[in-house]
């Protein structure tokens, strides 16, 4: 299955006000601040280069480079000796990538296992590494099931992990395939959040419930789900604080957002999708750990895939948290969200194109 495969689940009569495009939207955008406007982006006006799979790849570049060339540098010749000065210098290279010491020892451990004691050359010892890499982060690919009315999904993440903008793509791929939308702007701390969040829900054809700044956060949260039964709205997407993970109080405030949704529809939140960004490195795993204790996150959505990106550090969150990775955001427009297929990252972290 394609690492680009978008929901295949569609809404029979799709919603009239809800299939204009995004750049169809944008004009009723015009009275908001030139800030938010600016962050948002406008998604017609930036070529796109290659497509998603080439930015992708592109993203990861960094990590590719260091597995490339750092592993190739470990065979000066023709055939190399597996014994302990390689497999020590395997391991340093693989811990530079973020993927952190664990998943660094397992490798090395497998590689001492299949080649140790005899000479091995540079691609049987790059299959091998794949094939434990894809081991370690086996997952099914997992699209965001509409199977509640409203379904209501909360999203959390630090400030500047590119949450926001996760939200816009998000919402777009949910209209694209016709499903009626009610964003949250929940995170009430921050003027320019509600307002980009206003821009884009502006653009998408999503219906929008916020309040002034710094009103309660839950209270916004109450009310977007409350207009999503109201409306029969069949999605109900919720922005929080940009809040730090070591900050208990506000922690605290995520899952009184959480007994508030609750109170509405007992299921509910059906998904808390934790936005990391993917230059976050080894941070990403401390933000992952505060998340998952205060809300229960059901996926990652992995943002931020440029160029100086060390990808590697969705291997140890898969395999402390067992919060798989669901999206993959590879730009800024709202069409740049991709399911994530493990199989197709590992590919792209080995590219040499």
């Amino acid at each position: 299955m394609s690492l680009f495969k978008r929901f295949t689940k569609t809404k029979e009569d799709v919603p009239e006000s809800n299939t204009g495009s995004a750049d169809d939207a944008a004009g009723s955008g015009a009275g908001q601040g030139d800030a938010a406007r600016a962050a948002a982006g406008d998604s017609g006006s930036k070529p796109k280069k290659g497509g998603l799979f080439a930015r992708f790849r592109a993203g990861l570049k960094r990590t590719s480079d260091i597995l490339n060339t750092d592993i190739r540098d470990l065979f000066k010749q023709e055939g190399q000796l597996v014994d302990d000065d390689f497999l020590d210098r395997l391991f340093a290279l693989l811990v530079r990538t973020d993927m952190g010491v664990n998943p660094a020892r397992e490798i090395q451990e497998q590689i001492k296992k299949d080649f140790r004691g005899r000479k091995a050359e540079m691609d049987e010892v790059l299959t091998a590494v794949k094939a434990k890499l894809l081991e370690l982060m086996a997952q099914d690919q997992q699209p965001l099931e509409v199977n509640h009315q409203p379904t209501v999904v909360l999203v959390v993440g630090v400030n500047g992990s590119g949450k926001t903008t996760s939200i816009a793509k998000l919402t777009k791929m949910l209209i694209d395939r016709g499903y009626k939308t009610v964003l949250g702007a929940g995170d009430t701390f921050r003027a320019a959040a509600v307002e980009q969040l206003s821009v884009w829900a502006d653009r998408l054809g999503a219906e929008i419930v916020k309040g002034d700044q710094g009103v309660d956060p839950a209270s916004i949260a109450h009310r977007a789900v409350a207009k999503a039964i109201e409306t029969n709205a069949d999605v109900c997407v919720i922005d929080t604080a940009g809040r730090l993970q070591t900050q208990t109080n506000l922690m605290q405030e995520l899952s009184k957002i959480r007994r508030v949704i609750e109170k509405q529809i007992d299921t509910a939140p059906h998904e808390v999708l934790l936005v990391l960004d993917a230059t976050a490195g080894q941070n990403g795993l401390s933000q992952a750990k505060g998340f998952a204790d205060a809300v229960d996150c059901t996926g990652i959505v992995l943002a931020k895939l440029d160029g100086t990106a060390k990808g590697g550090v969705v291997i140890p969150i898969r395999q402390q948290f067992e919060i798989p990775v669901r999206y993959i955001g590879v730009g800024e427009s709202p069409e740049d969200l991709a399911l994530f297929d493990p199989a197709q990252f590992i590919d792209a972290l080995f590219s040499t194109d």
